[in-house]
């Protein structure tokens, strides 16, 4: 009895948690499309990938983390993770949506291949942003962010991709994603696990 309760009580669980994590990405996608800076990129877009989610903390040595989608125009065609590391003096934590954009078929293709890399220059435009401050190697500076209505970079596509973020909580200096590493699973290869 104490099995089949817990295989029921699992089951109603997932039955919660799926429709969840759904609302969660079309949440997501509604929150970027209101903005200015990215609603015309979902007209354009060959594609995009979309995370609802990325955590980011560290102590000397930092990591962000997030799970994600892969849209081929509107359509979901596979599944990604987000995993970066990084060096030097930080300490905090954030969370953060993210959204990249991929200009063209090609764009699309290198992002999808399988394991794809930001190099150090990548950068995101930062939506919503609050006050943040940074104490680095570099010195110390701050910044005070703005919303949505009153950032005045609107983004552009980079080496055939556009990345913006949306600052959930916690603090943000800049929208560093140098060094963010992404695996991509096809949709029916993501299911079949």
């Amino acid at each position: 009895m104490k099995a089949l309760t817990r295989a029921l009580f699992l089951m109603l669980a997932w039955l919660w948690i799926l429709p969840a994590q759904a609302d969660q990405y079309n949440d997501t996608v509604q929150r970027f499309h209101k903005a200015d800076q990215t609603r015309d990129f979902f007209d354009n877009a060959y594609g995009f990938a979309l995370f609802p989610t990325v955590g980011k903390g560290g102590f000397m040595l930092g990591a962000a983390y997030g799970e994600g989608r892969v849209y081929r125009g509107l359509k979901h065609v596979g599944n990604t993770t987000l995993n970066q590391v990084s060096f030097g003096w930080q300490l905090g934590g954030q969370a953060y949506s993210q959204i990249i954009f991929f200009e063209d078929k090609r764009a699309f293709d290198e992002f999808t291949s399988g394991s794809f890399e930001f190099g150090a220059q990548a950068s995101a435009v930062v939506i919503t942003a609050g006050a943040a401050a940074e104490v680095s190697t570099k010195g110390t500076s701050a910044t005070a962010g703005v919303t949505q209505d009153h950032t005045a970079n609107k983004g552009s596509y980079y080496k055939g991709m556009a990345t913006f973020v949306i600052v959930k909580g916690g603090l943000m200096y800049e929208a560093a994603i140098g060094g963010q590493h992404f695996t991509y699973t096809p949709k029916g290869e993501s299911e079949a696990q």
